[in-house]
C-alpha cells in the first residue's frame, strides 16, 4: 500500500487534495496528514475522513527535526505531498521572520527527513519515491506587459517576504535535486479558490462579508490581475505530476481564468443574489454600495498570469472549471456550510481582520 505523507494537510488546499486523493484511490492508499494546527489549520476540514483506517492525523511542526525523522522512520512514506507553508501576503508583510521560519527552514526539515529515509548508501533512490513542493506563481513577481505570462523558465522576482520565503524554499528543493539526485518536483500554482478557505483571502471573505452586510475592502483602485484556478483542478493537476512528471522538473499550475480584483468582487455581488433567493432577508444587503477602497497593499503585484503549456504537454493537465462555475460551486459550498464559517471567523480572526482592514 503506497502510503502519502501530506504536510498542511488541514489546510485550505491540503484538506482539498486529501479529499481528492481518497476519491480516487479508495482504500488502495494511506495517507498521514501532518499539520501544526495554526490558525489556518481545522480538522473539521477533514471530519468526513477521520474514520477512516487508512488515514492517521499526526499534530506537529514541520520544523521540528526530531518530529518529522520520527514520523519517517515509523511509517514506509513513498509519496510526500508539501502544502505546509504560511501563506497570506499581509500577514508576511507584518512578521516575516514566522514566513522564514516556516517556509524556508521546514521545507529543509522535511528535505532531509526525507533524504535520510529514502536514500540508499550508493545514493539511489526507490524508483517509485516523491517529494513534491507546491509553491506559487508570486515567486515570478508581477507581469507588466499585457498577453504576457509566466513559464517554467521565467526569472524569479519576488517583491513580499511571503514571496520570497517560498522562491527560496523552491531554490533549496532545487539544490536537493541537483545535488543529491533528490526525486522532486516543484509546482507553482496561481490563486486557488473553492471550499474550505480561511476567509482572510479575498474570495471566502467577500462572501462571508456581503452574507453579513459588511463592508467589502478592496486594494487600492482594484484592478490588480490575478489568474484563478479553482482547488480541486489544482489536486488533479498535483497528482498528475506525482505520477507522469518528469523528475527533477517544474511544472506551473494556472487556471486561465484572469480576473481584476474588482471584478471579482462584482462577480460575486452579483452571484450571492442570483443564488440567494428573494425571501431571503440577507440579499437586500448584497449590493455594490458595501464595496470600499482602503489603501494599497506594500508592494502590490499589479498582475499574475501562468501559461500552463508545459503540464498540458507533459503530463496532460488542463483546468476544467471555468471561473463562472466555479464561484457558484464555492458559494454553494458556503450555503450549505454555514457553520464552518461560524467556527473560523471566531475569536481571533476578528481582532486581525479589524487590524488589517479598519479604514
Amino acid at each position: 500500500m503506497r502510503t502519502y505523507l501530506v504536510t498542511g494537510g488541514a489546510g485550505f488546499i491540503g484538506s482539498n487534495f486529501i479529499h481528492y486523493l481518497f476519491g480516487k484511490y479508495g482504500d488502495s492508499i494511506r495517507v498521514i496528514n501532518v499539520d501544526k494546527l495554526t490558525y489556518a489549520g481545522n480538522l473539521e476540514n477533514l471530519r468526513d475522513v477521520s474514520g477512516r483506517e487508512n488515514y492517521t492525523f499526526i499534530r506537529a511542526d514541520i520544523c521540528d527535526a526530531d518530529a518529522i525523522g520520527e514520523i519517517f522512520r515509523d511509517n514506509d512514506i513513498s509519496r510526500v505531498v508539501h502544502f505546509a507553508a504560511e501563506s497570506h501576503v499581509d500577514r508576511s508583510i507584518r512578521d516575516p521572520g514566522v514566513f522564514v521560519r516556516t517556509n524556508v527552514l521546514g521545507t529543509l526539515v522535511m528535505l532531509n527527513a526525507a533524504r535520510a529515509a529514502w536514500e540508499r548508501p550508493d545514493g539511489s533512490y526507490p524508483e517509485d519515491h516523491r517529494f513534491l513542493h507546491v509553491s506559487t506563481d508570486e515567486v515570478y513577481g508581477s507581469l507588466s506587459e499585457p498577453d504576457t505570462y509566466f513559464y517554467e523558465t521565467t526569472k524569479y522576482d519576488p517583491h513580499s517576504p511571503y514571496s520570497a520565503s517560498k522562491a527560496s524554499s523552491d531554490f533549496m528543493v532545487k539544490a536537493y535535486m541537483d545535488t543529491y539526485g533528490f526525486p522532486a518536483n516543484i509546482t507553482n500554482c496561481s490563486n486557488n479558490y473553492g471550499p474550505y478557505q480561511f476567509p482572510e483571502k479575498l474570495i471566502p471573505l467577500m462572501i462571508n462579508n456581503a452574507l453579513n452586510g459588511r463592508k467589502l475592502p478592496v486594494y487600492g483602485d482594484g484592478l490588480n490581475v490575478r489568474d484563478w484556478l479553482y482547488v480541486e483542478d489544482h489536486c488533479k493537476g498535483i497528482d498528475l505530476v506525482m505520477e507522469k512528471g518528469t523528475l527533477g522538473e517544474t511544472y506551473n499550475i494556472g487556471g486561465h481564468n484572469e480576473r481584476q480584483n474588482i471584478v471579482i468582487v462584482k462577480t460575486i455581488i452579483s452571484t450571492l443574489r442570483d443564488m440567494l433567493p428573494d425571501s431571503d432577508p440577507r440579499k437586500a444587503n448584497v449590493t455594490e454600495d458595501l464595496i470600499t477602497y482602503v489603501a494599497d497593499r506594500k508592494g502590490h503585484d499589479r498582475r499574475y498570469a501562468i501559461a500552463p503549456d508545459k503540464i498540458r504537454k507533459e503530463v496532460g493537465w488542463y483546468p476544467e472549471t471555468t471561473f463562472e462555475d466555479g464561484i457558484r460551486k464555492t458559494i454553494g459550498w458556503y450555503f450549505a456550510n454555514p457553520e464552518w464559517m461560524e467556527h473560523v471567523t471566531s475569536g481571533a480572526y476578528q481582532t486581525y481582520y479589524k487590524e488589517m482592514y479598519s479604514e
